[in-house]
């Protein structure tokens, strides 16, 4: 194994850097810190996916033994692109929660001043069961008496011919 002494320092400080940014409580700290930590795992498989040496495209030539292992390839985009969609995640998070910070103790509820025009709109627009339950019924009742109130024919469901079927 032939690892630069550089590159593994390199990736100990980012891991090390890392964790200790993500113990921070600020999201954004989080999000730096899982970057870090991320980017420190790229690195771990870039050093252990061993030499360098051709591109792995054809095979069954003599020039196999210099191919390399496309494995540790493989594994840094996955790795990659689960760095991407946890970051954007992440970001999703941040934003949220400055959008409520801004907000204040409110949240999302309205302000004072719109409590009454909501109160309003929503007494009117909301109705107990037993109305719903009476208005049904009514439905029901003007069907089977005939005296609904619509100029379109009621549709009926005609049961599908059982003629000379047998169990």
């Amino acid at each position: 194994m032939n690892a630069s002494l550089t590159l593994v320092v390199l990736m100990a400080v980012m891991y090390a850097c890392g964790v200790y940014v993500m113990l921070e409580r600020s999201l954004t700290r989080v999000l730096i810190g899982f970057l870090l930590v991320g980017n420190a795992t790229n690195l771990l498989i870039f050093i252990m996916s061993g030499r360098p040496g051709n591109a792995p495209i054809v095979t069954g030539t003599s020039l196999d033994d210099s191919m390399v292992d496309p494995v540790p390839q493989v594994l840094m985009l996955t790795a990659i692109v689960i760095n991407f969609g946890i970051t954007a995640l992440l970001l999703a998070l941040i934003y949220r929660s400055w959008w409520l910070a801004r907000l204040g103790d409110e949240g999302d509820n309205l302000g004072d001043e719109h409590v009454d025009d909501v109160a309003t709109s929503s007494e009117s627009a909301l109705r107990s069961s037993s109305e719903d339950e009476d208005a049904v019924q009514d439905s029901l009742d003007e069907f089977e008496r005939g005296t609904d109130d619509s100029d379109a024919p009621v549709p009926t469901i005609d049961p599908p011919a059982t003629e000379g079927k047998t169990r």
